[in-house]
């Protein structure tokens, strides 16, 4: 992983660079506490109480570090996490108060994709200590979480394609003790033809698979999570131009939330009996690759006109969601990177939310809201299923007025779902185009912890 597990410390009373948190309305009291230098120190930072500022100031033959937050009693995921990009190499404790939620920024500005490049400007590590012990396994857990779907994400196809997806689940599969099976290659036709169609046209190395994760006692209820794993998407035969697969290599991002969801949920012994689905596949091109205008049939039975090869993920996730269904799940989460009308509709930090029920929706609104990972819920909209009839086939996976894009893939995949389960869809953006703090450029997990938080509410 490309964070340290060891970012986090008990504090048991050792030396550690006191962090004094302000903001603009209390800096001024603040500051008549300290001396003359240390005031000339802070004016010559232009250190204000602004939020994300940071200044050190000299204390003796020491020095403490003064940050500047929205509120200091109310500390956010990302209060801490500019003074932990930006800080020397050491250990810090905060002067008043303890980190809370902001454990989890503090943790997370400091990770590093450095697989194909070594920053020899790089920093030693940045700790910070808290008197809460108990929470302290649970924030670095999260941290990783993401950092596995940054990792996954940030690498590019060649090393990430269907079959180091596999890899990377078989991992997570055993470290937590669940079982472990994979379907590959022309095996798939029979099962997931969806699955076949669109991998069938990529090398050898890279067929298609779907790989399947299941733990928990029997006893308990059953929850299904499914990821779309393409791993790289051309769009196929309707070739998106260049600017278009530029970052298709994050196109398997469903995938890797799904991953890094179900190893929270295994490393937090949740009371569930859990499924991981990830169809892996790379939407090639070749002469065997799938066709606009060719006729598919699903697992389900349901047969799709392809009205375009580059609305892909909603076939594969189609075989999947077929198949979680079969075990009657109590609940179903998928996550995919589906559609550029999600990113017009709601920009890059906003994962469309589609859910079946109220309450569902509502309780992962609030707790991404509680844990600083918001989503937005737009809806299925019975009417636009319209626009997905077929003249020849149960269903088009493609609609061409353009209008309301996520919605109506939503109610594409909603066909594959099975009458009565409760089941909530993430079309998530998986990627920042721009860093904050906290938050670096790159491979994104969004979602993630508003998922994991509300199952863990309701499962705990």
């Amino acid at each position: 992983m490309s964070v340290k597990d060891d970012l986090i410390q008990p504090d048991r009373g050792q030396d550690a660079i006191a962090v004094h948190l302000v903001n603009k309305e209390c800096f001024a009291a603040f500051a008549k506490g300290l001396s003359g230098p240390q005031r000339a120190a802070l004016a010559g930072q232009k250190f204000t109480g602004g939020g994300y500022q940071v200044a050190i100031v000299p204390d003796g033959d020491l020095w403490f570090a003064v940050g500047g937050v929205a509120n200091p009693a109310d500390l956010s995921s990302w209060c801490l996490a500019k003074l932990a990009e930006v800080l020397p190499a050491g250990t810090y404790r905060l002067a008043a108060g303890e980190p809370g939620v902001a454990l989890f920024g503090w943790q997370s500005a400091q990770y590093l994709f450095d697989r194909y490049r070594k920053d020899d400007d790089a920093v030693g590590p940045r700790l910070l200590l808290t008197s809460e012990v108990g929470r302290i396994p649970a924030a670095v857990a999260e941290v990783q979480a993401a950092a596995l779907v940054a990792d996954m994400v940030n690498t590019p196809a060649e090393d990430m394609g269907p079959e180091a997806i596999e890899a990377d689940a078989q991992r997570i599969a055993e470290a937590h003790g669940a079982s472990f099976s994979v379907v590959r290659g022309d095996a798939l036709e029979t099962g997931f033809p969806m699955v076949h169609a669109v991998g069938r046209a990529a090398a050898r190395q890279h067929a298609p698979r779907l790989i399947e994760l299941n733990w928990g006692d029997d006893a308990h209820p059953r929850v299904a999570i499914v990821g779309k794993g393409v791993a790289f998407d051309t769009g196929g035969l309707d070739i998106k131009p260049a600017s278009g697969m530029l970052l298709m290599k994050k196109d398997m991002g469903g995938a890797a939330h799904a991953l890094a969801l179900a190893s929270l949920i295994m490393g937090s012994g949740l009371k569930l009996r859990l499924q991981c689905l990830i169809p892996a596949v790379e939407n090639a091109i070749s002469g065997n690759a799938f066709r606009p205008g060719d006729v598919l049939t699903s697992r389900k039975g349901l047969s799709v006109e392809i009205g375009n090869t580059d609305a892909e993920g909603r076939l594969i996730l189609g075989d999947a969601l077929a198949y979680a269904s079969e075990g009657q799940p109590e609940l179903i989460i998928d996550f995919a990177t589906l559609t550029g009308a999600a990113r017009v509709a709601l920009g890059p930090d906003l994962p469309a939310l589609f859910t079946r029920t109220d309450e569902t929706a509502n309780a992962l609104l609030a707790a991404g809201k509680a844990q600083d990972d918001p989503c937005w819920r737009l809806p299925i909209h019975a009417p636009y299923a319209e626009y997905i009839k077929s003249d020849i086939a149960d269903l088009n996976n493609s609609h061409t007025n353009g209008y309301a894009g996520a919605s109506v893939a939503a109610s594409f995949l909603d066909r594959f779902v099975a009458e009565g389960i409760d089941w909530a869809h993430f079309d998530t953006f998986a990627w920042r185009p721009a860093g904050k703090p906290g938050r670096p450029k790159g491979g994104a997990a969004l979602g993630l912890r508003a998922s994991f938080h509300m199952l863990k509410a309701r499962y705990g």
